[in-house]
């Protein structure tokens, strides 16, 4: 039995032979995303992992091919799977799986560091420290736990940044078409987006991309947000009009955001960019902003996470290939 991973990090290298070594299997890796023009490569293998930002491209017959070459799986190891065609796979006969919770906690306590760093300004204290003002004034800082923090999408990731921040003392409500139970204790639910934008000092974004999220958050709803709140976005870049969020924070509709994705992110995160000219014009706008974080796309980026990512993709391309079935196909 033999696997190809796609997108191989040197980080994740470690985990990966670990894992090879204890099951005894052969696990090949490159550095390469997969594509139709990268498709060959996984001829002779019996199992497939990818991990990209960029859609597969091609049509149905890229996945047919896949099949026709004895593969019965696609896995990403990450969550999201826009990037893959699944009706087309399924179509094909393969069965496309993802890592839905590699690491909630990732993830969660980025939403939380970032949340403590824009109601400590520290962004804008380390802004005047680097010019060597060491002055407070107009920096008077907000203490959490006087805040309600209203969370877009209470699942794996959401639920665990709810009982992170009710555990530091903030009110903690949420909007999701599904309700669980067991959040009840830490967290309230509200009937409808608007509730929540209306209510919420920190609008933290834990949502799946798909039609349904793709601009949820855009100039009708930032208007709605309070002028001192703050918005968090560590789920997907589409899920803000990057356009209404520039000219939200221009007009002062929003005290501030830290976003760990954004709109066009694969020509820019993870690449290194010094001495050139951004031609992304909204993310060049919004790095020159006191108020605005962005990290590029890092929340998943932890020892546990990575390990988890790695473990559970091979996992589930071993229980495929053995006839077994796993809880994250789709």
């Amino acid at each position: 039995m033999k696997i190809l991973m796609y997108s191989v990090r040197d980080d994740e290298q470690d985990a990966i032979q670990a894992w090879a070594a204890a099951h005894q299997i052969q696990v090949d890796t490159n550095d390469l995303e997969f594509h139709p023009e990268t498709a060959d490569l996984v001829k002779g293998y019996d199992g497939l992992v990818i991990q990209q930002r960029s859609p597969i491209g091609g049509d149905a017959s890229l996945y047919q091919s896949l099949a026709a070459a004895g593969l019965k799986q696609l896995t990403s190891r990450t969550a999201g799977v826009d990037t893959i065609d699944i009706p087309a796979a399924k179509a094909a006969g393969l069965v496309v799986t993802n890592v839905p919770a590699y690491s909630p906690n990732s993830v969660a306590e980025m939403s939380v560091a970032q949340t403590m760093r824009l109601i400590r300004n520290l962004e804008m204290f380390d802004q005047r420290i680097n010019q060597q003002n060491f002055q407070w004034a107009g920096l008077q800082a907000r203490e959490i736990r006087s805040l309600t923090v209203g969370i877009i999408g209470a699942g794996r990731i959401g639920g665990t940044a709810a009982r992170l921040f009710h555990g530091l003392g903030a009110k903690v409500i949420a909007y999701d078409v599904v309700r669980h139970p067991e959040l009840e204790d830490v967290l309230t639910y509200v009937d409808t987006k608007e509730d929540l934008l209306r209510q919420a000092d920190v609008v933290d974004l834990h949502v799946d991309l798909n039609e349904t999220s793709a601009g949820l958050i855009d100039a009708a709803a930032l208007k709605l947000m309070k002028t001192d709140a703050y918005l968090i976005n560590a789920s997907r870049g589409p899920v803000i009009v990057t356009d209404d969020l520039v000219a939200a924070l221009k007009a002062g509709e929003i005290a501030g955001c830290a976003l760990d994705t954004v709109e066009g992110e694969n020509a820019l995160f993870n690449q290194n960019h010094q001495g050139e000219v951004l031609q992304d014009t909204n993310v060049a706008q919004l790095m020159q902003m006191p108020n605005v974080i962005i990290t590029p796309h890092v929340g998943f980026y932890t020892n546990l996470a990575v390990k988890n990512m790695v473990d559970i993709s091979l996992d589930d391309v071993l229980a495929i290939l053995n006839g077994e079935t796993t809880a994250h196909a789709f």
